[in-house]
């Protein structure tokens, strides 16, 4: 279903909403990376990951520093995830880019993921989710 932006006086508030858990675990990440870097095409780099936290919020928070963490240690650029969470399990194949400032430059510097107000929560046929990105 997507992202968008909501206003927030210091850090970047995003709204994403998916049908799936699923969906908005791969729309949460796709919004952090369009965020840093705008858009981005695959270029070949795949990385497989797993993690397991306490609770589904937890999981997302680490899911999505684990993401910064390779981004920035392994210069990647991601563009595309493929997440399939089991209660509070995930397993995830990530597909991206090696960083290039002349295509992905210019974006904004997201230092982490806030848990303040972090909430995954069912809307009628809908998840939704609003995260606040550090930057």
């Amino acid at each position: 279903m997507g992202f968008e932006e909501l206003d927030h006086t210091a850090d970047v508030l995003m709204r994403v909403q998916g049908a799936t858990v699923d969906e908005v675990f791969e729309d949460a990440a796709r919004a952090m990376f369009s965020l840093m870097y705008g858009t981005c095409e695959d270029g070949g780099i795949v990385r497989s990951l797993s993690m397991e936290s306490e609770d589904l919020e937890s999981l997302l928070h680490d899911f999505l520093s684990e993401l910064l963490y390779i981004s920035d240690a392994e210069n990647i650029v991601f563009c595309s995830f493929d997440v399939d969470v089991s209660g509070t399990s995930l397993s995830a194949v990530l597909r991206g880019d090696a960083f290039d400032p002349d295509r992905h430059g210019g974006g904004t510097i997201v230092k982490g993921v806030s848990y303040s107000g972090l909430r995954i929560v069912k809307e009628d046929e809908t998840y939704v989710l609003d995260i606040l990105f550090d930057i």
